[in-house]
């Protein structure tokens, strides 16, 4: 590997690591309140095109930042989404 390839494997270990706190809080805390759906719901399709990016470049640090970061940043996506459907639903 070339000093490029930890650089980039270095942003993406940071970058991917930067979503374990607001992952692991809403988790313990079972809420979403304060996260803006929209954002999440933007990011994790941006998300999807970087990875889909890294795959036509077979670019490794870019397949396993947003792999990663996809997983943390969909599961926030996902409690976010099902806390607004259950707030809907409501009386």
């Amino acid at each position: 590997m070339t000093f490029i390839d930890y650089t980039g494997l270095l942003g993406a270990l940071l970058t991917t690591l930067s979503f374990v706190p607001q992952a692991l809080k809403s988790l313990r805390q079972g809420s979403t309140e304060g996260i803006s759906l929209l954002m999440y719901a933007l990011f994790v399709t941006g998300l999807i095109f970087w990875l889909l990016y890294g795959f036509l470049l077979m670019s490794w640090p870019i397949i396993l930042a947003n792999s990663c970061t996809l997983v943390f940043a969909g599961a926030i996506l996902g409690m976010k989404i099902r806390h607004v459907l259950h707030d809907h639903e409501k009386p």
